[in-house]
């Protein structure tokens, strides 16, 4: 499976939002990642539905996916909102529901892609009843919230478990995405331990180099760890 890149637009700069995100598909990306944060499950707020509805003709016309990982309380009350808006990919918290099952009938009912998420302190013995149902597990490798944090260095090992489990049934084409500090010195042990789709914001949306040069520095590093 190929190893994809994700931006983050939590990094981008908001002035320039869809300049930026076009930077990032030219230079080879064709998923885009919007984290929404409510002030409640996380402490930070940061966009909603409408961000992903002004995305949307661009999604289009470039022909990337909008990748929308929900870090909010209650987020059974909000999907039918983002998937009309129009995202592709719907990603969930293990800690933010109650019925997790439902949840996930609920994204792939609007007819995309549902995705489970888990905090760093979260256990995958949580996923064992979930996996046949989603497409995707996010596995946080910073404590959700802000951008810009370290990466986690026990989470290489949950995701190589996680790998594990996957193969053992006979799921290995569910996608294992990490989210948290990415970047060019951290990707090899993300992808070496299974990660498909690595989200970097930081390490894309910055002023020491171009979008395109940070796309680049992130995708050599993946190519040093698939050969």
């Amino acid at each position: 499976m190929k190893v994809r890149i994700a931006p983050s637009i939590l990094s981008a700069n908001f002035l320039r939002l869809g300049d930026e995100v076009r930077q990032a598909v030219e230079a080879g990306v064709d998923l885009i990642h919007v984290d929404v944060m409510d002030g409640h499950f996380v402490p930070n707020i940061t966009v909603g539905p409408l961000v992903v509805k002004a995305l949307k003709p661009l999604a289009q016309e470039l022909g990337f996916e909008l990748d929308v990982h929900l870090m909010i309380d209650n987020p059974e009350l909000f999907i039918d909102d983002f998937i009309r808006a129009g995202a592709d990919l719907l990603t969930v918290h293990v800690e933010a529901s109650t019925h997790l099952h439902r949840l996930v009938q609920q994204i792939h009912s609007g007819g995309i892609k549902a995705g489970v998420t888990l905090n760093p302190a979260t256990s995958l013995t949580t996923l064992e009843e979930i996996l046949p149902e989603v497409d995707l597990v996010l596995v946080m490798s910073v404590n959700p919230g802000f951008g810009g944090q370290s990466y986690i260095p026990t989470s290489t090992a949950k995701i190589a478990r996680l790998k594990q489990m996957l193969i053992e049934r006979d799921l290995s084409h569910i996608e294992i995405e990490v989210d948290g500090g990415i970047a060019p010195a951290t990707v090899e042990e993300a992808v070496r331990a299974g990660a498909t789709i690595l989200v970097a914001g930081s390490a894309v949306f910055n002023s020491k180099a171009t979008i395109s040069d940070n796309i680049k520095a992130l995708e050599n590093a993946i190519a040093q760890a698939v050969t």
